[in-house]
Formats: C-alpha cells, structure tokens, sequence
C-alpha cells in the first residue's frame, strides 16, 4: 500500500468573500472561468465532471467538455444512448464540478438536466470537425465492442459514404442543458480553513448566499 498522507499543499492565492461577489452565481462562475482562462494556466479550462446516477442505482462521474453556459444553465453534448445520456433521461439530478488547481478553486452545481432544443443540438453539430461528426456516428457509445479495428473500418466506411456531402446530425446525439439549483464556489485557504461560498436557488429563481464551514 502507497502512504499518501504526507501529501499536502498550503492554498494561499485567493480570497472569497460575500463583499466582492454577485447576486448571481452565473456571474460570478463568469468571473471565475474568465480569470482562470486568462492566469491560470490550464488546458482545457472547460473540463469539468459530471456525476449521473445510473439506471443499476450506482454514482458515476467522468469527464467532459462544457459548451456554453448562460443565465439558463451549462450546456454539453453526447449521444443520449451512452450510459450518460440514459442515466440522465432516467434521473435528470445530477452534478457537474470543475476543479482549477492552479486557481485553487472549485466549483460544484448541482442541477436538472434537460435535452436542448434539436436546433441548439444542430447549429453546434454543424460547427464540429468533420472527423468529430463522423466519430458521433460511428460511436455506439458505451457498447461493447469487438475490437479497435471495429471502429476503424467503420469511419473508413462513412468517409467513402459522406465524401464530398454533408454530415447530417443523427438522432441519438445531442446536447443536455443543465439548470442549476445550487452553485458552490470553493476557494483554497490557509490551513484548510476554505472559503465555501453556496448559492441556492429559491421558488421565485432568485438566490440566497450562504457561507459553509470548510
């Protein structure tokens, strides 16, 4: 067994404080991914968790990539019938979370997840990649598959079929808009005393703050 414990990194970079933040969250997330997009150094600051619960009663998280965010909600897409999208057409509560380290910052939004309208899905499939639109056809997402050269006949395959033409945006593939009800921003502090900021989402859509004990 490997001994983790002395593993330990002091956060000092950064405060959170109910004086310098907004009434609402997504603003403040708008902040947050605008300052870690320009400072902090990050890849893919768009990346974030997603954490469904399955059709076998089973928590499951992985990652993806967040489209768009508004005053409505967070956007991203993937096939509806991977585990994903069935877990989520199954029980739409579930949770996305994004972890800056090197802003020492978290976010976690817990949300309901509903299809975006089909011309949402269409403009955004349009904008892909011609090799990422053929990936969504040819991936039966989450099936069991044969081998690796399964996959890569079959895009052989719609490469012949779909040289020159359009890619049409297929059925099963789409994109999930999440509402938020709860938005937690989490700042590093000294001594593990974190700065935990929540915002929760009242029956009239305005938002109370609370501050959680680290």
């Amino acid at each position: 067994m490997k001994d983790l414990s002395n593993y330990r990194k002091s956060y000092e970079k950064s405060e959170l404080l109910e004086s310098s933040i907004p009434e609402d969250p997504i603003n403040l997330f708008h902040k947050w991914f605008y300052e870690v997009e320009e400072f902090g150094n990050i890849e893919e600051v768009n990346a974030m968790t997603v954490s469904t619960i399955g059709l076998d009663g089973f928590p499951k998280s992985r990652v993806v990539l967040l489209k768009k965010f508004n005053e409505e909600g967070f956007i991203f897409y993937t096939n509806y019938n991977s585990e994903k999208g069935k877990a989520i057409q199954n029980n739409p509560n579930i949770c996305l979370s994004f972890f800056w380290h090197s802003m020492e910052r978290q976010v976690i939004i817990k949300g309901i997840a509903e299809k975006t309208a089909e011309i949402v899905s269409d403009n955004y499939f349009q904008s892909r990649p011609d090799g990422s639109k053929l990936g969504a056809l040819v991936s039966s997402q989450s099936e069991i598959i044969p081998s690796r050269e399964y996959l890569d006949d079959k895009l052989k395959e719609l490469e012949k079929q779909f040289e020159g033409k359009e890619i049409p945006r297929p059925d099963f593939w789409g994109g999930f808009l999440v509402k938020p009800l709860e938005v937690e921003f989490w700042q590093g502090r000294p001594n593990r005393l974190h700065d935990r900021i929540r915002y929760k989402q009242l029956d009239n859509f305005s938002w109370i703050i609370e501050r959680l004990s680290p």
